[in-house]
């Protein structure tokens, strides 16, 4: 099996994300013995994002780019081989300002490509990063779930979704910024989430 783990909170001690993502990963490994683990953290390991220079080399011709268009494109290949080798991928996500930090959706643009992670056919687009496992931890400050002011995991589902990645499950550690004991509750909530859906 292999494991694929994506962190993209900003933090790098103190995430909440990351440590949710972390404890997904070892119960996972613990499971699966032999499992192999690749770790991408986005704010570590910045990745470069979806401008002009990047979209001017994704749509040339790759016998015609220069050799500085290639190594730009080259950048994105290796996320998207990341998770094209995956069984199980695992993200970290907070929530900044109700959404998806910048990391993770300069992620999420360097991992769509039209004809390899998905394609349009006659009846709309086709996800083709099938047969995985995905499972999601989400982080927040304040209390969104199953509320209007969650943008942030409508925005998942449907990227996921976008590309293939149906199978997917989401762990929940809401109200970390309202205090110590909402704290303890969100921590302890999420790890019954945890052992609830990795038996």
């Amino acid at each position: 099996m292999n494991i694929l783990q994506i962190n993209s909170s900003a933090r790098s001690t103190g995430s909440e994300s990351t440590r949710l993502a972390d404890a997904l990963v070892a119960k996972i490994s613990a499971a699966n013995p032999g499992a192999a683990v690749a770790r991408r953290d986005l704010a570590a390991q910045p990745h470069p994002v979806l401008d002009e220079t990047a979209l001017q080399a994704l749509f040339t011709p790759a016998e015609q780019r220069t050799a500085e268009q290639a190594a730009r494109v080259a950048l994105d290949d290796a996320l998207i081989a990341q998770v094209q080798a995956a069984d199980v991928v695992v993200i970290g996500a907070p929530t900044y300002n109700f959404g998806v930090t910048a990391q993770l959706k300069t992620w999420f643009d360097a991992i769509a490509r039209a004809g390899v992670t998905f394609k349009y056919g006659p009846t709309g687009p086709v996800g083709l990063l099938t047969g995985k496992k995905v499972y999601v931890a989400l982080s927040r400050g304040g209390l969104h779930r199953d509320a209007p002011t969650d943008t942030q995991l409508a925005h998942i589902k449907m990227f996921l979704s976008f590309v293939g990645l149906t199978d997917v499950q989401y762990v929940f550690a809401e109200g970390l910024g309202m205090g110590p004991e909402a704290v303890a509750k969100a921590q302890a909530q999420a790890e019954a989430e945890i052992n609830a859906i990795l038996v």
